[in-house]
């Protein structure tokens, strides 16, 4: 029998410590939605820039390429352990640059998935290029794809027309990276924007739905889950983000902070109408399936 790591008193959010692959194999469940993000694979020495300083872009050896055949049967093990754990109509997201976007674009066309977008996320804010010898980097793609070619998958269209003011919602979404009001618990080094978490979750799952992220690390996914009335099972193999993790679910306890996270949201990438943040803010209770665990 597994033990979660954390599982907030509502039951809304578990957490799992552990790699995700055995984890996964170890338990009977399905999850209307997966988003992924996992190692890009780039942490190789290079400089980046952060708040005006000049870092570091490694992330720790988790992030380290092994070369393209070893990241490659890595990735076909993750994303073969999330496919066996996903309903036959929900869908999964996967994050990534172009140092294993194409890797995972692979995996999920042999692995039987039918690949419905590749979302282009241009960031606000991104940071300078130093070397001034090629283009900045101001970009992360998001593939979007479907568990069986044949089965219908969810997507709330009229809302991603309504919030992109009345016309068709194109794929490539201009957001802003993370706020620093998104790192009041700390930070993940690769943590992502509510505003992309929330909108993704919007446009393909319903109130009530279970969604799933192999590598967790902060948690955006999970507080984005919290925040629309979701239901959330994250996983990671680092105390550390896990720790992280259920200090940003904790913090959503206090209404006044959840209602602050709802406005802000809504100021930033205009998620949804004010009237729905007073309905997001009402509490829910769904008896829909629970973790067997």
């Amino acid at each position: 029998m597994l033990s979660p790591y954390y599982k907030s008193a509502d039951k809304d959010f578990t957490l799992l410590k552990g790699d995700c692959v055995e984890l996964l194999n170890s338990f009977d469940f399905k999850f209307d939605m997966i988003f992924a993000d996992p190692p890009y694979h780039l942490s190789n020495g290079g400089i980046s820039v952060q708040s005006g300083r000049m870092v570091s872009v490694n992330k720790g050896d988790w992030d380290k390429s092994n070369g393209y055949e070893a990241d490659y049967q890595f990735d076909k093990s993750w994303i073969s352990a999330c496919r066996e754990k996903l309903k036959s109509n929900g869908t999964i997201w996967i994050s990534g640059t172009y140092h294993n976007i194409f890797s995972v674009a692979r995996c999920l066309t042999e692995l039987g998935f039918k690949i419905l977008n590749c979302i282009t996320w241009e960031k606000t804010n991104p940071p300078p290029n130093l070397s001034c010898k090629y283009f900045t980097y101001s970009a992360e793609y998001i593939l979007w794809a479907r568990k069986e070619p044949k089965v219908s998958h969810y997507f709330n269209y009229e809302l991603m027309k309504s919030i992109n003011g009345g016309t068709q919602m194109r794929d490539v979404w201009r957001l802003p990276a993370i706020a620093p009001w998104e790192k009041s618990c700390g930070k993940h080094p690769t943590q992502k924007p509510l505003c992309v978490l929330s909108r993704i979750i919007q446009a393909s799952t319903e109130p009530g739905a279970w969604i799933l992220d192999p590598f967790t690390g902060g948690s955006t996914t999970g507080i984005a889950s919290s925040l629309l009335d979701r239901k959330f099972l994250g996983i990671d193999s680092c105390e550390k983000f896990l720790e992280l993790s259920r200090a940003r679910r904790e913090e959503l306890n206090s209404m006044s902070v959840r209602m602050d996270y709802l406005d802000r949201l809504q100021k930033q990438a205009k998620l949804f109408e004010d009237s729905e943040v007073r309905v997001l803010n009402e509490k829910h209770v769904y008896y829909g399936p629970e973790l067997p665990f």
